[in-house]
């Protein structure tokens, strides 16, 4: 019996041959593709719950979920036709069941916001033909693409292209550090191979999960295998988990940071939180301990006598390192960094431990509200201790008695802000009355304003007529009526004609 010739294709994960009646067929590989799932669900009874949406893997890395729509009975690995815009795309189904669901939520996609494409049915032989027509089109595609986008000068890179089951459309995976302006070259592209043409960018990571390798741990890339969502590395990573800073060791395939530099990151900063913190270097009595490096999860912190050598290594105990810091904090100094602390220093310790308190402000004495208030030189201060009999109290300072002056009259208080300055007293009476004691010296009596006025006003004007006891300049509330002069002259408010 002839072995009938096979091909494999690992980008998609199938193999091709031929049956009986010699006809195209395809068998899905197990494990033999990029992002291979297990479905840990196969062995348990189906639930009563009918999951309708399927997970659809195709070349690499791209997966996408479809409904079946006309009910067909599918399992993991069949190959079946798709929707597709323009036309349909073949695909491999890679999830069923409940664990499309779960993946679903894991990606974040949402079943009721989404619209999902159908699937049509499972593939024919006429499919396979077409399909691996296309398949074998991507490489020289892909080489010619590269050499279009060179001619026309464009800063971008070509990594991939896909072309759709139905050899009608192809998709051109490229990265860019900057925009790219390609449509020139898709009309380039479009004229040359005479095919719908897409134009996806990715970035490096993508990449290199799409073409795949050997990592340096000497197992297959992680982000061809089961990565789906890259999140940011960053130095940090390698400064926690005391890894040199070698640029060459810590990048991957794709030229930047290796994803599994975050993959212990949380144990090792989980670790290190019980590590004390060395911002200088231990002091003994024969030098100093420089701290080198730190072995996280053994516990030892290794220490030298130079900062910049490594010989003569120490490991010390995370639990002996804090002692010595604490001892240093207390001005003591180990005589060694590893053994029992002597007793001398943990005498010097608790001594130096001892707090220096003084009570400088006062608040922890009960008794500080009854102490006395101190006198305050001010007079009117003095005045106010004194009793109504005229004794004085006591206090701190003595102070001497003095009689109160019987012929000096009482002071009256400022007025505040807003009252009258005539007011007489604090107790004020009517506007008119006088004050209660005259002064000692009596003023000369001063003419008042409005009668120096009134008497420069009777004196006669220029027309003959005297003005009136009241100058109208200084009667607010009524104005003089002036008119022209001659018999029917101007008339005052209190005047005759």
């Amino acid at each position: 019996m002839n072995e009938k010739p096979q091909n494999i294709d690992f980008s998609r994960g199938c193999c091709f041959t031929h049956n009986d009646q010699d006809e195209a067929t395809a068998i899905s590989l197990d494990g033999g593709q990029k992002l291979s799932t297990y479905d840990w669900l196969s062995d348990l009874p189906q639930s009563a719950i009918e999951h309708d949406v399927f997970e659809i893997r195709f070349k690499n890395t791209r997966k996408s979920y479809y409904r079946n729509a006309n009910k067909l009975s599918l399992k993991k690995g069949d190959i079946v036709a798709v929707e597709a815009s323009p036309g349909h795309d073949i695909g491999i189904v890679s999830l069923t069941g409940e664990l499309v669901a779960r993946q679903m939520k894991k990606t974040g996609v949402h079943p009721n916001n989404l619209e999902f494409k159908k699937i049509y049915r499972k593939a024919k032989p006429a499919d396979i033909e077409k399909w691996q027509e296309s398949i074998a089109r991507e490489l020289d595609t892909m080489i010619r693409s590269r050499q279009i986008a060179n001619n026309l000068k464009l800063n971008m890179k070509i990594g991939d292209v896909e072309f759709q089951g139905d050899n009608t459309k192809a998709i051109f995976y490229y990265i860019a550090d900057e925009r790219v302006d390609f449509r020139q070259l898709i009309k380039d592209l479009a004229e040359a191979f005479k095919i719908r043409i897409e134009m996806r960018q990715i970035g490096a990571r993508q990449e290199a999960g799409r073409i795949g390798g050997i990592g340096s741990c000497g197992r297959e890339l992680c982000c061809s295998t089961w990565i789906t969502s890259f999140s940011s590395v960053t130095t940090n990573s390698a400064r926690h988990q005391e890894i040199s800073l070698n640029p060459q060791k810590l990048a991957g395939q794709c030229g930047k940071l290796k994803c599994c530099l975050n993959y212990e990151l949380d144990s090792y900063i989980d670790a290190q939180k019980d590590f004390p913190k060395i911002n200088e270097p231990l002091q003994l009595f024969d030098g100093v301990a420089f701290l080198q490096k730190t072995d996280i999860f053994k516990r030892l912190m290794w220490f030298s006598s130079a900062p910049d050598s490594t010989m003569n290594l120490t490991a010390v105990p995370v639990d002996r390192v804090k002692e010595i810091i604490e001892l240093n904090r207390a001005g003591v100094k180990v005589d060694k960094l590893l053994g029992e602390i002597s007793e001398e220093s943990l005498a010097k310790a608790r001594l130096m431990q001892e707090p220096d308190f003084k009570n400088v402000v006062g608040e922890d004495s009960i008794t500080r509200f009854d102490r006395s208030k101190r006198s305050s030189g001010n007079s009117r201060n003095k005045n106010s201790r004194r009793k109504p009999g005229g004794a004085p109290q006591v206090g701190n300072r003595p102070s001497q008695e003095r009689q109160p002056q019987q012929s000096r009259p009482s002071r009256p208080q400022q007025p505040e802000r807003g009252e009258r300055r005539d007011a007489p007293s604090v107790n004020r009476g009517p506007r008119n009355e006088q004050r209660s004691e005259p002064r000692s010296e009596p003023r000369e009596p001063r003419e008042p304003r409005n009668e120096q006025r009134r008497n420069d006003a009777s004196q006669p004007t220029q027309g003959g007529v005297p003005r009136e006891g009241r100058d109208n300049r200084f009667n607010k509330n009524r104005r003089p009526n002036r008119g022209r002069g001659g018999n029917g002259g101007a008339s005052n408010s209190g005047g005759e004609q």
